[in-house]
């Protein structure tokens, strides 16, 4: 039958049937791109080319609390002019991983919980804020509770009442719908944390409060069922009125797998293969919330509400910081397109570009004045964020540092190991002097100062994607990242960190990571 159907081919023979050309509109990615991303497999992605770390005072700001109360000053004012600030929350995903210990107790030779992992978990069960759920779910399935289970050593009924389709069904659920922390009338979701958090720093004047989260197309009900239950309740209680939404991660965002020759990969009915572009694949869907300030945070990094205070003090000081920035850019951008500057205008804006965004071009100093302002406009009209950094005590995640740009500048960037040469010594040594990592804590100003919204696609650094060895129905295959959302999608955009504390981030990368106290 194959054979029977029409072959076209494209640049480099790739062959493509009409049964292919169908698929790639139905998911809206061209032939062009295609052929794009297997240039990329068969090239790779260039290593960046990092000029230092960000460190305090060398790219990372550190705010005194003098400077602390201006920016929430700023900040307060902001909201009392009645802007639309969205919070915007990468929902996609199950949480499996989540659960990865406890799925290989599940599949392992022995019965009893053998290694801390597991002693841990089944030790302090009653700590979890789900354990009321799984109680009531073991007496419904078993007719027996989750002590006389345990007295009888039936650890793994437990686990299998907890993950399974037949239980709980965490083990396929998205985060944000597992229950995360305890209190003493309810117990909440992550996805509940992040409508608290959102009335108590993005409540604007009239007490609109803007959620959006991304989730994946099996989840959507999950979700939307939960607000319909959840959100008259946390309107009550914060005096508020949520207006929460919800999106997908575009079709035409994913990428084909490639086989060992960085040709198409075909299943078994020889069917192109795609996969998931990553969380840089989002930068479709941030473009898409009509906002003027974003708040972007991973699902997972919530805490109770006893804990919130500092989270919610350094996301308004980092929204001042942005607020503040901003300001200046606009004044310097309307102050160039008038035409009415002078070249003592121009050295401030690049004081500015070179002291407050660490944006740095030796060759501006060759320019004529006229190919100067063009230049330093080009770099004022860009898309804004700061972003919140915290001290490196070895978590795992992207590193601030100051890296090469294609057009000669360099500025500040979020990056990744598998982006840094690790056989070259001196980038090795450049990387291990980071002294803080991404917690992905980003505010983000995506207008410029006429209200027009900036098309974000035209930011990402396409150079900065990844690749990845897989595999399907036990064959091997290249996956393909796109550029991540807040490494090289937004690699052109303005960039500023700030140092905030480590009080701030607390992810729950494991179901034992809800032991730690921060989550209790």
């Amino acid at each position: 039958m194959l054979l029977k159907l029409q072959i076209l081919s494209l640049k480099h023979y790739t062959m493509l049937t009409q049964q292919d050309l169908k698929l790639l509109a139905q998911k809206g990615i061209s032939e062009s791109q295609i052929e794009a991303q297997l240039e990329c497999f068969k090239k790779g992605f260039p290593f960046l080319n990092i000029q230092s770390a960000a460190t305090i005072s060398n790219g990372i700001l550190s705010i005194d609390e003098n400077e602390a109360e201006k920016y929430l000053n700023i900040w307060n004012n902001y909201l009392e002019k009645n802007h639309k600030i969205v919070k915007f929350v990468p929902a996609s995903g199950a949480a499996s991983r989540m659960f990865k210990n406890l799925f290989e107790f599940l599949d392992a030779p022995y019965d009893t919980p053998t290694n801390n992992f597991e002693k841990s978990f089944f030790k302090q069960i009653k700590s979890f804020a789900f354990y009321s759920d799984l109680n009531k779910t073991c007496l419904e399935n078993e007719g027996k509770d989750i002590d006389k289970l345990l007295v009888e050593g039936k650890y793994k009924t437990i686990i299998e009442n907890l993950l399974s389709k037949n239980g709980m069904n965490y083990g396929a659920l998205p985060k944000g719908m597992l229950k995360f922390h305890h209190y003493p009338q309810t117990d909440r979701t992550a996805m509940e944390e992040h409508l608290a958090e959102g009335a108590l720093y993005a409540q604007n004047k009239t007490g609109n409060v803007n959620v959006h989260f991304t989730v994946s197309h099996e989840h959507l009900p999950y979700f939307q069922k939960l607000v319909i239950e959840k959100q008259p309740e946390y309107e009550k209680e914060y005096g508020v009125k949520y207006h929460i939404s919800f999106s997908e991660q575009k079709p035409s965002t994913d990428t084909i797998a490639a086989d060992m020759d960085n040709k198409p990969f075909r299943d078994d009915n020889g069917n192109l293969v795609f996969r998931p572009g990553g969380h840089g694949a989002l930068i479709e869907n941030l473009n898409d919330i009509d906002a003027d300030i974003i708040f972007i945070k991973n699902i997972d990094n919530v805490v109770p509400d006893r804990l919130k205070e500092t989270t919610i003090k350094y996301k308004k000081i980092i929204g001042g910081v942005l607020i503040s920035l901003q300001e200046k850019i606009d004044k310097y951008t309307e102050l160039l397109e008038s035409g009415k500057y002078s070249i003592e205008n121009l050295r401030e804006i690049i004081a500015f570009l070179q002291g407050s965004l660490f944006i740095k071009n030796p060759e501006t100093k060759h320019l004529e004045d006229s190919d100067l302002a063009i230049y330093l406009l080009r770099k004022l009209k860009r898309p804004i964020r700061v972003c919140g950094m915290v001290k490196n005590v070895g978590e795992p995640g992207g590193g601030p540092f100051l890296a090469y740009n294609q057009d000669g500048t360099y500025s500040l960037q979020i990056l990744e190991s598998s982006q840094i040469d690790m056989n070259n010594p001196e980038s090795v040594a450049l990387f291990k002097s980071s002294t803080h990592f991404n917690p992905v804590d980003l505010v983000c100003a995506v207008k410029n100062r006429k209200g027009e919204k900036y098309n974000l696609p035209q930011y990402v650094d396409k150079n900065t994607g990844f690749i990845s060895l897989k595999s399907k129905n036990g064959k091997e295959l290249k996956a393909l990242e796109l550029p991540g959302l807040w490494n090289g999608a937004m690699s052109d955009w303005n960039t500023l960190f700030v140092e905030v504390p480590i009080a701030t981030f607390n992810p729950v990368k494991t179901v034992n990571d809800l032991l730690r106290e921060q989550h209790q």
